[in-house]
């Protein structure tokens, strides 16, 4: 790959490495300051990044929510929201969901090229269609992000997403918040699936940050095998 974004993936989870749990509502496994920080961490990027799946079940807005973050970034020259990104393989979006009708930046979606035709004309007028290639190709997407001026790209799930960008090699950064219980119910969502990860036991992460956030845990990792 050739340029390719500063790539900062961000998680919470659960003692067990659930991400959420199984029943409808979403679960809330962080905390008003730490909620606070991540929306400091988006304000510092350029784009943020979730999968299909995220944007059907959780209908997020991914904005920057502090009024002072965005009125620092529009000081800067930068729109007071990031780029939204999303990545679909079946093509199945809502083009009413809160990821398109929210926010003044754009919305840019990755498919692959078997759905990226029709896709583009549902969502016309409301995201842009990008084909990645078939299957839907990672370096295409982050070549095409470079390209476009993303210079940081923070990815915030879900667990295939997350599972995608560690076992293709490409995060530079993983900050990983950890909460103080269990959910031990094999049909929730995890962080990760099987995959194989550039991270191993011979080639382990660097832990270069670890900040108590009330009763959570900040890890922030250094994977190492992003840029060589």
């Amino acid at each position: 790959m050739s340029e390719r974004p500063y790539v900062l993936l961000s998680c919470a989870m659960s003692v067990d490495g659930y991400i959420d749990d199984a029943t409808p509502e979403r679960l809330r496994l962080s905390s008003p300051a730490d909620f606070d920080r991540v929306d400091a961490v988006r304000a510092g990027c350029d784009a943020i990044l979730v999968g299909a799946g995220t944007v059907r079940a959780d209908d997020p807005k991914l904005l920057v929510r502090s009024p002072s973050r965005r009125e620092q970034r529009a000081a800067r020259g930068l729109p007071p929201d990031l780029t939204k990104v999303t990545l679909t393989w079946s093509g199945d979006l809502d083009p009413d969901a809160r990821f398109f009708t929210t926010g003044e930046a754009p919305k840019l979606v990755y498919a692959p090229t078997s759905t990226a035709g029709d896709l583009a004309v549902r969502l016309d007028g409301r995201a842009e269609v990008i084909d990645a290639g078939d299957p839907l190709y990672l370096e295409t997407v982050l070549g095409d992000l470079a390209a476009r001026g993303v210079r940081r790209l923070m990815v915030e799930g879900g667990g295939g997403i997350h599972t995608l960008f560690l076992t293709s090699g490409v995060v530079d950064e993983l900050q990983l918040v950890v909460a103080p219980f269990f959910i031990g119910d094999p049909s929730a969502p995890r962080f990760v699936g099987p995959g194989v990860f550039p991270q191993s036991p011979e080639h382990p992460m660097r832990l270069e940050e670890l900040t108590r956030i009330g009763n959570l845990a900040l890890m922030r990792f250094l994977p190492g095998t992003g840029r060589g």
